[in-house]
């Protein structure tokens, strides 16, 4: 009997479940490997059982379609056509004559190694919030969006009692709706887009009138908790000792500037603050995969120009959970055919094609009007810190640029050592590129995320031991 081939999904999201189901369906043997102790993603994140939540559901949507993946998965777990590797912190994907092998960090300490060798990778590594500073921004209570969202669907928990949300992009309103509705006063919603930017795209947006009912659904949820929204204004300042007690907000013009004489000084224990989301490329950029602007260049299939390695979601793109599930679709299923030395036929997936193509348009469109204040460096102070990890300022990033002559972003982080700390760049660096004026370029990191130089020593080749 002919052994089955391997495939290697690396995230446990939308993309990539939907990938490992398609795949195991079609004879592929899979291991689906990802950093949580659960699967469902950030978008599908679960509090714990030990904490008794008795609704869950409540804090999602698309509750039936993560029933579906969830009993999916654990159908084919059960029969042993997927091998589901949990708390396997990815540092690095290896290219070798017979396939990859994918080398991971085991469990909270991520210090134990873990290696799986697979024929095939499907990268499902989804996406980050793009955090940008301000005066403030490093007090305790300031929190990104996503992170507020974390905290409750994670662990029940309530950042404060009373909250701003602010920033840019649509995560925004079902964070402030969720904070609402779990007895967070909400103070204001504070958003930069100028919605006569939308209103330009109604064409392209009404294409997807099931996203309109959702944005407005959740539109009706902040007028019935209350919640203000204000609309072209922007954070200026965080304020507070020792934690965030007040925000001052203020109205931009159509430059993207703030108009002098409209702050307004919003009470307030918590700042939930978003820009807007990356797709996570680490993975891909070690592997050499083509990167065009910020995101995974793939084909039809969803093929990177790698051979024998797949991409879906996030990582190609940021557009959501839909988007997301249509995406992991396809590339399972034309990773299974190829790996069965098949061509495959566009023909099985058409109806997710669809859908693909209809939600790259809406959420194309969407971008353009979800964009942070084009002059939003002007009120990162010289004395505010920009790269938390190494306390690099604002002023040490422009005097890097303006005095000392730095024209890109890696002479910056060496003169500054910006980016040079535990995140290596991935929290700052849309922001130091901004404050430098440097186009942004794909990183040139040999490992996804730090190692321990003991795991480096003992990584061999040939471990007969790796998780098949």
């Amino acid at each position: 009997m002919t052994e089955r081939p391997h495939l290697a999904v690396i995230g446990a999201g939308p993309a990539g479940l939907a990938a490992t189901l398609a795949a195991a369906a079609r004879g592929v043997r899979v291991s689906l490997i990802d950093a949580a102790a659960e699967a469902g993603g950030q978008f599908y994140r679960q509090p714990a059982a030990a904490l008794g939540a008795r609704r869950p559901d409540a804090l999602h949507h698309q509750w039936r379609t993560w029933e579906r993946l969830r009993d999916g998965l654990r159908q084919h777990v059960a029969a042993g056509t997927v091998t589901h590797l949990t708390e396997r912190h990815v540092w690095l994907v290896e290219r070798e004559s017979r396939g990859f092998t994918v080398h991971a960090l085991l469990g909270p300490e991520q210090r134990e190694p873990s290696t799986v060798r697979a024929d095939a990778v499907l990268l499902a590594t989804g996406g980050y919030e793009k955090v940008l500073p301000f005066p403030g921004w490093t007090l305790p209570g300031v929190v990104t969006a996503g992170g507020a969202q974390a905290m409750l669907k994670g662990f029940l928990a309530l950042p404060g009692r009373t909250a701003v949300v602010a920033g840019t992009g649509p995560l925004l309103l079902p964070v402030a709706t969720g904070l609402a509705a779990a007895g967070v006063r909400v103070a204001a919603l504070v958003e930069s887009a100028d919605p006569m930017a939308f209103l330009r795209r109604s064409r392209a947006l009404a294409a997807e009138p099931g996203k309109l009912v959702e944005g407005a659904g959740y539109a009706a949820r902040l007028l019935r908790h209350g919640v203000r929204t204000l609309t072209r204004h922007t954070v200026v300042e965080a304020h507070g000792t020792d934690r965030v007690e007040a925000v001052t907000v203020a109205a931009l013009d159509r430059a993207g500037r703030v108009r002098p004489g409209t702050e307004r000084r919003v009470p307030c224990d918590t700042l939930a603050v978003g820009h807007g989301m990356l797709p996570h490329t680490d993975l891909a950029e070690t592997l050499g995969c083509r990167i065009d602007a910020t995101a995974v260049h793939v084909d039809e299939e969803q093929r990177t120009d790698v051979p024998g390695v797949w991409a879906a979601g996030e990582a190609t793109g940021i557009g959501g959970a839909v988007l997301s599930l249509a995406e992991g679709h396809i590339a399972g299923r034309s990773a299974a055919a190829r790996l069965h030395g098949r061509e495959p036929d566009p023909r099985a997936w058409a109806p997710a094609a669809r859908t693909r193509t209809r939600l790259r348009a809406f959420f194309a469109a969407l971008d353009t009007g979800y964009a942070p204040p084009a002059h939003w460096t002007a009120l990162v102070t010289d004395d505010t810190v920009v790269c938390r990890c190494e306390e690099v300022t604002g002023g040490a990033v422009r005097a890097a640029v303006e005095e000392l002559g730095a024209r890109d972003l890696r002479t910056v982080k060496l003169l500054t050592r910006a980016g040079m700390g535990w995140c290596q760049g991935r929290v700052c660096g849309p922001a130091v590129e901004g404050l430098a004026g440097c186009a942004p370029a794909p990183s040139r990191r040999p490992f996804a995320r730090p190692v321990p130089l003991g795991v480096l020593a003992d990584t061999d080749p040939a471990d007969p031991c790796a998780e098949q």
